[in-house]
């Protein structure tokens, strides 16, 4: 961890706020300069198999901060067509949360994600996604999602572990079990589930 002892904390979190403020002053052109030298192939000129390794490489920036920089260039300024002033003046980190909606929605749409960016406080915007992607969830979820997350929620807290060391604890319980009874099992229960769900179904729609 890099550490420098003749800083104060305070002079370290004023030295970071000035290091991410001349960032969110020049990503537009920084993201503008690395999207023509990946269109161009420069990395080639210069002897990189890849771009990824010709940014990392000679500007030591990581590949996927150079992919953020360069989507969202590429989005708002080469396919929107927004002034280099607006894009600046809405930042990086809230163009990036409205990145996913805005390449999916119609022109409207777009322009009333980039109003909210330039008006709404950071936090209040990210509360705002965070709720519209939890309805998302939600509509989608079928009852089977939820038997899942059910499931899931209660074995890892059983075990207190991961999703992975959960699938290992799985896998060492059901690798000497009689597979073709198991099978049988499942059948039972999945046929009792379709059941269930279907007279719920029928009941609702009463």
């Amino acid at each position: 961890m890099w550490q420098n002892e003749e800083m104060s904390i305070e002079e370290k979190l004023k030295a970071t706020l000035n290091l991410k403020q001349q960032m969110e002053n020049n990503f537009v052109s920084l993201g503008q300069l690395l999207s023509e030298m990946k269109r161009y192939k420069i990395f080639a000129s210069r002897g990189y198999k890849t771009f990824n390794e010709f940014v990392e490489n000679e500007f030591n920036i990581a590949s996927t901060f150079a992919s953020k920089l360069i989507s969202t260039y590429d989005l708002f300024i080469e396919s929107l067509d927004k002034d280099e002033k607006t894009v600046q003046d809405i930042g990086l980190d809230k163009l990036n949360m409205i990145k996913p909606f805005v390449k999916q929605a119609k022109f409207i749409e777009a322009e009333a994600w980039i109003n909210k960016a330039q008006e709404m406080p950071t936090a209040q915007l990210r509360e705002e996604i965070k709720e519209i992607r939890e309805q998302k969830a939600n509509v989608k979820k079928t009852m089977k999602d939820v038997l899942i997350d059910q499931y899931i929620e209660r074995m890892v807290t059983f075990f207190n572990c991961g999703r992975k060391e959960l699938n290992f604890k799985l896998a060492l319980y059901f690798q000497d079990m009689d597979l073709d009874q198991i099978r049988d099992i499942i059948r039972t229960r999945q046929r009792q589930f379709e059941d269930d769900q279907l007279k719920a179904q029928e009941a609702a729609d009463k």
